[in-house]
């Protein structure tokens, strides 16, 4: 099993920026992609950004240009600039092994509002 705990989150104005953190623990060996997914008032979950181990990473397109994934071993950021109000969401860490379930973190809310 994988453990996922994320920080960072919070209320910040439109504009601005937020530094998200997931460190993961447990059985971490052989974990292939991180990244971070949202899920904002009734919408569906969504991918946001992932990132593995060999650095390869991928963006929705909402959020190209603004957020910017980053890793270090089994710790990853997310550099979250130019923030909107439909930024508004839980985002949750994710990891997962080339064999095996999905992990999730607990999630961390991100509210942009004036």
């Amino acid at each position: 099993q994988v453990q996922l705990v994320e920080s960072g989150g919070g209320l910040v104005q439109p504009g601005g920026s937020l530094r998200l953190s997931c460190a993961a623990s447990g059985s971490i060996f052989g974990i292939y992609t991180m990244g971070w997914y949202r899920q904002a008032p009734g919408k569906q979950r969504e991918l946001v950004a992932v990132i593995t181990s060999g650095g390869t990473t991928t963006y929705s397109d909402s959020v190209k240009g603004r957020f910017t994934i980053s890793r270090d071993n089994a710790k990853i950021d997310l550099q979250m600039n130019s923030l909107k109000p439909e930024d508004t969401a839980v985002y949750f860490c994710i990891c997962k092994k080339p064999i095996g379930p999905i992990f999730w973190g607990q999630g961390t809310q991100v509210t942009i509002s004036s």
